[in-house]
């Protein structure tokens, strides 16, 4: 049989009968080209169908994307809903499409995709255009991903170059158009692209660049941000400000070309600043109490959920306490330090070998503001004025910022590449300007401060140490010093208890106890005196005689129903504050005072609710009975004496009903005040952590009582009329009154 098919030229047909079809070969000629065309249409679905059994074998099942959680950030709240900080792998706040600022999503889609709203994932004509592009431009390689590629690939591929990569991200695409509206996809990417700074999701990046809302975007704002997702660090706004300016005029000339802004509005905002206002660092208002936050979080919860499950916490912080405390620590350091004289050492970055313009200190992380206290480090020198670096900023002191010091010209006394310690007068404008302060010292002096509500046990502000940039370490909660003095009230409320009175009296003479002879403070003996008068003045022999009356073991007890856990070996001296304690330990005991004799411990989180809104935890207070409510109300007649009459008296100018105890250690090591309002209980600590003398003469009075008084001022002013349990309340002077809360707001 011959399958042999004759060429349309051989073959002649004999005769033009019925049979005869003019042009049968050529009929014959197509059908094979479209039986090849369509085995080549099966070869080419074939291969395209391996290709995507390949390439999408591995791909993630596009269900998951529905029940998609993007990692966010973890926020703190203080007790009016303030933020306070944030704990996060990545910075990003989700939200819903509309919270997303019209002139945002027309600025993004403009940019980045302007036929978003009608391809169906990927855009063929841009593939290729950008692929002519490649081939016949020696340029920068095109970008041709849609947003929904660029979704895609944040989500679940890498940033590889690769064919493969490529198809991926192709299929993933056009599996989220089938499953997803253009709203839903919008939103997603919304949260997801990353924008510089560690930031993630336009309502991150608007907190972050603008502190502001997403929402609330203005048309130059929204440009900005919508020029990053090309380049987050090329176009910074911080670290490239020129180019992401040029690179904001080019997203508006195209918003202006698509027609969704008129000529006006397009150059209006071409001209407009960039206008940032950087958000301050994450939990720079209250590192130490963030800290101890994360650590408990850490506990329960677990890192990974703290970091990446977007938690809201409900902390017990009252943001307006905790500024007033950090300038009530960082003052009194401050004034502390002036009394003391200028005592120069200081370091140099010259000598350390390193040069004045590379030197970066840690403070710099946060930017300089009127009244904050921060390290700058020398470039000039003059008889009459010093020019000193912050960041990027330029200080300038002049003879008044420095005359404390004793010197009248700074050439006397300071160097090119020394590292001082100022505190901000003026900062000019956020974005640059002259800084103008003043030269302060700082020889290593620490202070904390920790204060609670007496009723709930929350802890209200906490402030552990000078500069956490320097030091993590939280001298309110993990640090034990001596408490000198201020352990006194564990001994008379244990003499108390014992049957004692405030009227009763007792000798205050020379005496010795074996080999240990005690003495006053202040080197004198008074005889016989009451009780209360023994205690207001802080007078050591009646303690230690009381201390011998009731028993050690007894003073210990007491302690211990207080609260104090750390070991305390029962030797007499331990009347006199021998013992090391933690602040935070001393300000829950001395609550019990006015709380009539119930312990409330003290905690930082009221509640934690997960992203969705569940309730993970909420707090109950933890209250004990520490003493009864007679021996509270009858100690609170020793310890108001000390704010009246005592060693604290200079609280009495205050007109409020105040009590508390100060502390002083041998030599002077360790300054203590501890006191309370009807409501809020707080504690200061003042001293060096290698436990080198404050000097002579630094007494709880002197150093920790007024911070003390600076901090307890803000809580005067937010509760003027307050009294203690059996008390009739004690209002504050009609002007005094006023003046506070003119303060306080």
């Amino acid at each position: 049989m011959n399958f042999i098919t004759p060429s349309p030229r051989d073959e002649q047909p004999e005769s033009q009968g019925p049979g005869f079809r003019p042009g049968g070969g050529r009929r014959k000629i197509a059908g094979s080209v479209a039986l090849v065309f369509l085995v080549l249409l099966a070869a080419a679905a074939g291969s395209l169908a391996g290709l995507m059994l390949v390439y999408s074998v591995d791909l993630p099942q596009i269900d998951q994307l529905e029940h998609y959680q993007p990692i966010a950030t973890t926020q703190l709240y203080d007790i009016h809903g303030r933020i306070i900080g944030s704990f996060a792998l990545e910075r990003r706040t989700p939200v819903g499409y509309h919270d997303f600022s019209p002139v945002l999503r027309q600025a993004v889609i403009s940019t980045e995709d302007r036929d978003f709203e009608s391809h169906w994932g990927v855009n063929l004509f841009r593939v290729a255009a950008a692929a002519w592009h490649d081939v016949f431009s020696k340029g920068r390689a095109q970008g041709a991903s849609t947003l929904t590629m660029q979704l895609a690939r944040n989500l679940y591929l890498t940033n590889e170059r690769t064919l493969s990569r490529k198809l991926q991200e192709v299929f993933l695409s056009l599996q989220i158009e089938h499953r997803f509206t253009k709203r839903q996809i919008f939103a997603l990417y919304g949260n997801q692209i990353y924008l510089g700074a560690g930031v993630y999701g336009f309502e991150a990046g608007a907190e972050y660049y603008f502190s502001k809302h997403a929402s609330d975007l203005t048309l130059p704002e929204a440009a900005m941000l919508a020029g990053l997702p090309k380049g987050p660090v090329e176009f910074s706004p911080i670290l490239n400000p020129e180019r992401a300016l040029r690179r904001r005029n080019l997203v508006i000339d195209a918003m202006l070309e698509d027609g969704r802004i008129t000529v006006a509005q397009a150059q209006a905002g071409r001209s407009a600043p960039l206008g940032l206002h950087i958000e301050p660092p994450p939990n720079s208002v209250a590192p130490w109490f963030v800290e101890e936050v994360r650590q408990e979080l850490d506990r329960r919860f677990g890192s990974e959920e703290v970091h990446a499950g977007g938690l809201r916490v409900y902390t017990t912080m009252d943001l307006d306490f905790q500024q007033a405390a950090n300038r009530a620590v960082l003052g009194g350091l401050a004034a502390y330090e002036r009394s003391q004289g200028w005592r120069g050492h200081l370091l140099n970055v010259i000598a350390g070998g390193y040069s004045v313009e590379d030197f970066r200190h840690p403070d710099w992380a946060q930017p300089p503001t009127p009244g904050a206290y921060t390290h700058a480090v020398i470039t000039g020198v003059l008889p009459w004025q010093v020019t000193a670096r912050i960041a990027d900023r330029t200080l300038i002191l002049t003879p008044a910022d420095w005359a404390w010091t004793g010197f009248q010209t700074a050439d006397k006394f300071l160097r090119v590449g020394d590292i001082v310690y100022v505190q901000i007068a003026g900062a000019g404008n956020s974005s640059g300007g002259t800084l103008r302060g003043t030269l302060e010292e700082d020889t290593g002096a620490e202070g904390a401060l920790l204060a609670m509500d007496n009723n709930s046990g929350n802890v209200l502000a906490l402030v552990g140490g000078r500069d956490f940039n320097l030091s993590q370490f939280d001298r309110a909660t993990q640090a034990e010093r001596q408490t000198g003095s201020s352990f006194k009230p564990y001994v008379y409320t244990a003499a108390v208890e014992d049957g004692l009175t405030p009227r009763d009296t007792i000798m205050d003479r020379p005496v010795s106890f074996g080999s240990y002879v005690p003495h006053n403070y202040d080197g004198r003996f008074l005889g016989r005196i009451s009780l209360l008068k023994a205690f207001a003045d802080s007078r050591n022999i009646p303690a230690l005689e009381l201390a011998r009356h009731v028993g050690m073991e007894n003073v210990i007890r007491t302690a211990r129903r207080f609260g104090i856990t750390t070991d305390i070996p029962p030797y007499l001296p331990i009347a006199l504050g021998s013992a090391d304690v933690t602040l935070e330990q001393q300000v829950a005991a001395y609550s019990v005072f006015p709380n009539d004799g119930l312990r409330v411990a003290p905690h930082l989180i009221r509640r934690v609710v997960a992203a969705d809104g569940t309730p993970l935890f909420e707090d109950t207070p933890d209250v004990t009975e520490a003493i009864s409510q007679k021996t509270a109300r009858t100690m609170m007649i020793f310890l108001r004496s000390v704010a009246t009459e005592g060693t604290a008296g200079s609280l009495a100018a205050l007109h409020y009903p105040l009590g508390g105890k100060t502390g002083t250690t041998n030599n002077f090591t360790d300054a203590w005040f501890v006191g309370f309002s009807p409501s809020v209980t707080c504690g200061v600590w003042v001293g060096y952590d290698n436990r080198e003398s404050l000097g002579d003469r630094e007494t709880g009075a002197r150093a920790a009582l007024p911070i003390w008084t600076g901090f307890m001022k803000t809580v005067i002013a937010a509760s003027p009329n307050e009294s203690f349990p059996g008390t009739p309340p004690v209002p504050l002077p009609a002007a005094r009154q006023t003046a506070a809360l003119m303060r306080f707001r």
